[in-house]
């Protein structure tokens, strides 16, 4: 029921307006609400007959924000933060609350883990559900406070955070053959699905590639550095992922060369209105351990 004398729309209007918002989408505004499509979008209508004027331009599999919608957009999410604020206010202690990262296997596994001891001595409250999904990550992306994603910038939506700028290389253990690296005879791994390919490597740097057809290819990276750090070949890989097992001596560059890389790994961080004092702390946290570059683990 609206209120003609309060001025002010249904809250649930509000809502779907600002999710489908944040991600231009209302399919993943409704995952994120726990809605139907159909649902968020006859809000989002609702809110528009209200207003007089349309919000978004609704294409075939994407939305885009109207100049009004524009317009309109940062008063909402002001005012969500705001109440979000006055609510922390009252609800106090931030122990108890579990935060679920949804996060890149690779980068769990080899930036995020060997730093969280870093996390826990400055907020040892915090309780964490971590979750890595290799393929299909919309699946379970809504069930999470926030998402740690790899991949290129054109698939990020807006309101992604760009947490690393990587260049590529290949990796291999220091007595992989006995120190002399053939690149003609030695055993290749490749991620599969992303630019940073040995055949990549190789056309940067002017050499002829003669591997096609001879690469062993992996799901994660997960599964190519580990078949490096187990002698059983080179792999190719990118500064986030090893730059801790370089130092550490585990892994070596037996070639200088190194490319930049198209993909990253970006940050999607809560909206405005969802953010508590446990989920604002871890990401605070990330946000420093990212800006101050890819500082090996010792």
């Amino acid at each position: 029921m609206i209120d003609p004398a309060s001025g002010l729309p249904p809250l649930t209007w509000l809502r779907a307006f600002e999710e489908s918002a944040r991600h231009l989408s209302f399919t993943r505004a409704a995952n994120e609400l726990g809605l139907t499509q159909s649902a968020v979008s006859q809000h989002v209508r609702n809110l528009e007959a209200y207003l007089g004027r349309d919000l978004f331009v609704r294409k075939t599999r994407m939305l885009e924000l109207t100049e009004d919608g524009a317009n309109y957009l940062p008063s909402i999410r002001e005012a969500f933060a705001l109440i979000a604020s006055g609510t922390r206010a009252f609800t106090g202690s931030p122990s108890g609350e579990i935060v679920r990262v949804q996060c890149n296997m690779a980068f769990s596994v080899f930036w995020l883990t060997p730093r969280l001891h870093r996390l826990y001595a400055r907020y040892p409250w915090l309780v964490l559900d971590i979750v890595t999904p290799i393929w299909d990550p919309e699946r379970h992306a809504s069930q999470a406070a926030m998402e740690i994603r790899f991949g290129r910038p054109e698939e990020m939506l807006e309101s992604a955070e760009r947490l690393t700028t990587d260049n590529f290389f290949p990796v291999c253990t220091p007595d992989y053959q006995n120190g002399n690296v053939n690149l003609e005879t030695a055993i290749l791994f490749d991620c599969a699905g992303t630019t940073g390919t040995w055949e990549a490597w190789c056309q940067a740097g002017g050499l002829k590639f003669n591997r096609s057809g001879h690469i062993n290819l992996a799901s994660t990276y997960v599964i190519s550095v580990n078949a490096a750090l187990n002698n059983a070949g080179m792999a190719m890989a990118h500064d986030s992922l090893v730059s801790d097992l370089l130092t550490k001596g585990q892994l070596v560059q037996p070639f200088e060369a190194e490319v930049k890389l198209a993909e990253g790994y970006y940050l999607f961080p809560p909206s405005p209105h969802a953010m508590t004092h446990a989920r604002e702390a871890f990401l605070n946290w990330l946000r420093e351990e990212t800006e101050s570059g890819i500082e090996a683990v010792l």
